[in-house]
């Protein structure tokens, strides 16, 4: 029973401890500020409101705040307005709200639609211009008629995916199901229909019958479909946009590309190294042929540059010395690495690879001499003993050291773990997830910092309180 009571104080002093760091922002002069009380209310009267879930202590939300506001006010404008608003979805009479749009990481904005009735995810630009531009868009037609070449011209261009419908008359099943997809993908795609694809680039008179178009900046510049039940034209569309080998650079244009090779649900190859290298070409054109020929066999491919994808190459715990590195997450988790690469090693070390001739790559920092602070070190190689064979309630930290919201709950673990220091059957400990592996089957890690607690009967729980996880791209 006092083990009972001392995990429940336990929990309750955390809760408290954490939850007393909330900050209140002042509202703003254009953007709406909404809360559950006014929320379906607000939200009922717009056939078109934009909505961002955000946390006063949040750097990127910060950061957002002026571009927001900035935008706010010239959309303010617009003919008929579009209304921006904001939620905090850290203050407690908000949770629900954040639950029920699914607000994983902040700050997150979702577009709705017809008074609530459907949620898109905003997946534009951060900055006031690129948002006005964005919500224009989305505020407008689904899919735009091409009339003309020069309808083609101003909406096509060799920068974005473009999807085209082109058909003998504007009505029809084929017609209506290609509606519904540009509707339901329009936050992810630019749409256009035509009665003539010789208006279209590359255009020409061989089309007889209703074809779906598909434009791209990579690879093949055209592809066609023809098979128009909506669930198949969203496959087509979602494949057809990603590339062969997707580049992670500071380009804002490859920026899609890159969330759209950590969504996907295949196993995944990374070559990480300096795009100013002498051998930068023949490691991409070695690369290149490699990724095209596993084309369609569950494994997708991206070459990083260095200075661009820092996060990202620290959050799989490699260091610059092992570049240039190539590194294969399956979807089980287990991980593959050939560092200091020439390129000839690429083709050979992916067929060993493939055929099952590589061993997983197995990381752990080395177990520390010296454990005594308040906060326990674990790494991958004392995770069992100090986890699941301790006998005692641990409360585990999965953190990354450069996540600021890590940095920002160490002192309050550190205190939470001085409050129990007396305490035999309680730690607090910590494990540093970009250099140590976890067993994915056990902790699910999505972003930082992610709390577990594994009671002394052996119960393993995720412990989620005012923690918001985020992603590895565009947060902690």
């Amino acid at each position: 029973m006092a083990s009972r009571v001392c995990f429940c104080s336990f929990i309750f002093f955390f809760f408290f401890l954490f939850a007393s760091i909330v900050v209140r922002s002042a509202s703003a002069e254009f953007v709406l500020t909404l809360d559950a009380s006014n929320f379906s209310d607000t939200v009922n009267k717009h056939s078109f409101i934009v909505v961002e879930f955000y946390a006063p202590w949040c750097g990127h939300c910060k950061s957002l705040a002026p571009e927001y506001e900035k935008a706010a006010s010239i959309l303010s404008n617009h003919d008929p307005p579009i209304i921006l608003a904001k939620v905090d979805a850290d203050d407690e009479i908000n949770k629900g709200l954040a639950g029920e749009f699914k607000v994983r990481g902040f700050p997150t904005i979702k577009i709705l639609r017809d008074g609530g009735k459907s949620v898109q995810e905003y997946k534009g630009p951060r900055n006031a211009d690129g948002i006005v531009e964005y919500l224009k868009k989305q505020v407008g037609p689904a899919s735009y008629e091409i009339k003309s070449s020069e309808d083609a011209g101003n909406l096509i261009t060799e920068q974005k995916i473009f999807v085209v419908g082109v058909f003998s008359e504007l009505s029809g099943e084929e017609f209506a199901n290609f509606t519904i997809l540009a509707e339901k993908l329009r936050s992810d795609y630019d749409f256009g229909h035509t009665l003539d694809a010789r208006l279209l680039p590359r255009g020409d008179s061989t089309v007889n019958q209703p074809t779906i178009r598909l434009f791209k900046p990579f690879d093949e510049f055209v592809v066609d479909f023809t098979d128009f039940h909506v669930d198949a034209m969203e496959k087509f569309v979602e494949e057809a946009s990603v590339p062969v080998l997707t580049i992670f650079n500071k380009d804002p244009v490859n920026r899609p590309f890159v969330t759209k090779f950590f969504n996907n649900p295949n196993a995944k190859a990374m070559l990480f190294m300096n795009f100013n290298s002498d051998n930068f070409e023949a490691f991409k054109s070695k690369y290149h042929d490699v990724a095209k020929h596993y084309e369609g066999k569950s494994i997708s491919f991206l070459l990083g540059d260095l200075k661009a994808s820092q996060s990202t190459f620290e959050y799989f715990g490699l260091k610059e010395d092992q570049a240039p590195v190539i590194i294969i997450q399956k979807t089980d988790g287990q991980k593959y690495l050939k560092q200091k690469l020439e390129p000839d090693h690429i083709a050979p070390w992916l067929k060993e690879f493939m055929d099952g001739d590589v061993k997983p790559y197995t990381q752990s920092e080395p177990i520390p001499e010296v454990n005594d602070d308040p906060v326990k070190v674990v790494v991958a190689d004392s995770l069992h003993d100090v986890v699941f064979k301790s006998g005692k309630n641990v409360m585990l930290e999965f953190y990354a050291p450069w996540c600021g919201h890590c940095k920002r709950l160490a002192p309050i673990l550190d205190e939470v773990a001085v409050s129990f220091g007396s305490v035999e059957d309680v730690v607090i400990a910590k494990l540093d997830a970009t250099a140590n592996d976890i067993p994915s089957d056990i902790f699910v890690v999505k972003g930082y910092p992610t709390l577990y607690f594994s009671s002394a009967s052996g119960k393993i729980m995720s412990y989620e309180a005012h923690l918001i996880q985020v992603d590895t791209e565009m947060r902690c």
